[in-house]
């Protein structure tokens, strides 16, 4: 028998993910895995009921790939301000090489 989905609390998976802010990279982020299956079926959701081509107001900063590097984004993000204070599109390459892509693809789905 499936057990019922968890609600997502969005605010408390983006406070997890900046637990790491100000520490040596590598510092593992921990959240529940019922939070990461709820935060990516909203993501889906939002996702499809968004049209493939997106209408951006400036000013907005473009990134490009983040490769996984999770202090990296956090740094971005500390230089330019973080979301939803600052406006940045992310060009690919989100979770490819990086030790920490859960904590980057979480942290970007959480914002």
């Amino acid at each position: 028998m499936k057990k019922p989905a968890e609600s997502l609390e969005v605010d408390d998976v983006i406070e997890k993910c900046l637990e790491a802010r100000g520490t040596k990279p590598g510092k593992l982020v921990q959240i529940a895995e019922g939070q990461l299956k709820a935060l990516c079926t909203t993501a889906r959701e939002v996702f499809l009921s968004q049209s493939a081509l997106l209408e951006l107001e400036a000013p907005l900063k473009i990134c490009g790939d983040v490769h996984g590097q999770y202090h990296d984004l956090l740094r971005i993000f500390e230089y330019g301000g973080f979301p939803p204070d600052s406006n940045y599109i992310f060009l690919g390459d989100y979770v490819d090489r990086g030790k920490q892509s859960l904590e980057t693809i979480a942290l970007m789905f959480a914002y």
